[in-house]
């Protein structure tokens, strides 16, 4: 049974927690603007955070309220009111998470299949989003509750959210300089003949706004590399990574080079007849009820300790089926 609670209705709490914080500033930081000496005083806090605090006047300087890029002259005394604000509109399930890692700053889950990661028009609980909250209500601090990339629904494997706004700043600008390591795994119709890439521009598509394709002109870069762990004949095993992460990039990048996924019904093709009556055990990948697409092995810099790390998580037991079924 799921056990909800309630968040805020409006956009904000109305009932803030205040943090009164005070700093000097030192005289060899002249000439220094105020957001940047205040991202390095208060580095629990992201940078548009303290920018917004010290338009909303939460931020002083000598009890006035200036611009984020005000000049300081050394000397001065900064006064912050760290306002804690809880995100409108979400509530708190006891969603059974899959953690592969957790320490103060972030968690790593390895997602199932049929969670949406986020709530919108449709999902507004049940989501990944409403079990981060149940877990750790520090979640409700944090934008979109720490969540920094997402994976489609029914996409399984591995994701990265935050636990601190500082923590959450560093694995955006990570996964924005292309840092992030990503590989998946996949299985795809026809023989992909051999390894490479594909570079081609996604964007909304043209007459199905449900759907992403690739456009020539008004797309986001977006490159996917794929690599054949086994081919099949009429099956191929793929290993891809991302340099990019455009919404359904392998799905759309894959379909665009004709071998799209087993079970991906908006972007694939059905099962050809004569290799159905050739095969009928092959009846199990034509019923594939998602795309068959798992990210296995996520990587990444820790955003306080600086260390390298790496996670990975083993195809689910559907698609490894479908592995096995193949080399019988």
């Amino acid at each position: 049974m799921t056990n909800s609670t309630s968040l805020p209705e409006d956009d904000f709490d109305s009932n803030t927690k205040e943090s009164p914080l005070t700093c000097g500033v030192p005289l060899d930081k002249c000439g220094c603007r105020l957001d940047q000496f205040a991202a390095e005083m208060f580095p629990q806090y992201s940078r548009s955070r303290l920018q917004q605090w010290i338009r909303e006047g939460n931020l002083t300087l000598d009890g006035r309220t200036v611009k984020p890029n005000a000049k300081l002259a050394g000397g001065e005394l900064i006064s912050l009111l760290a306002v804690e604000r809880e995100q409108a509109a979400w509530l708190a399930e006891d969603i059974p998470l899959n953690i592969v890692y957790e320490d103060e700053y972030l968690l790593v889950i390895n997602k199932p299949s049929g969670l949406v990661v986020h709530p919108a028009a449709g999902n507004y609980s049940g989501t990944l989003l409403n079990g981060l909250l149940h877990h750790n209500p520090v979640h409700a601090k944090l934008p979109r509750a720490g969540i920094v990339h997402r994976l489609d629904k029914d996409t399984t494997g591995l994701m990265v959210v935050a636990k601190s706004e500082i923590a959450q700043q560093a694995l955006v600008q990570q996964l924005q300089a292309r840092t992030v390591k990503r590989n998946y795994q996949a299985i795809v119709h026809g023989s992909v003949r051999a390894s490479g890439f594909v570079c081609a521009a996604i964007g909304r598509h043209p007459s199905v706004r449900t759907k992403m394709a690739v456009l020539e002109r008004g797309g986001k870069e977006a490159l996917t590399h794929y690599q054949i762990v086994k081919d099949y004949t009429d099956f191929t095993h793929l290993e891809l990574k991302l340099e990019t992460g455009r919404t359904h990039q392998i799905r759309v990048h894959m379909a665009h080079l004709g071998h799209p996924l087993i079970g991906d019904v908006p972007y694939g093709k059905k099962m050809p007849e004569k290799l159905l009556r050739a095969n009928p055990d092959l009846s199990l990948l034509a019923e594939f009820p998602r795309q068959a697409l798992h990210a296995y092995k996520l990587g990444l810099i820790h955003p306080i300790s600086r260390e390298a790390c790496q996670w990975q998580a083993d195809v689910p037991a559907d698609m490894q089926q479908l592995l096995t079924l193949l080399s019988a």
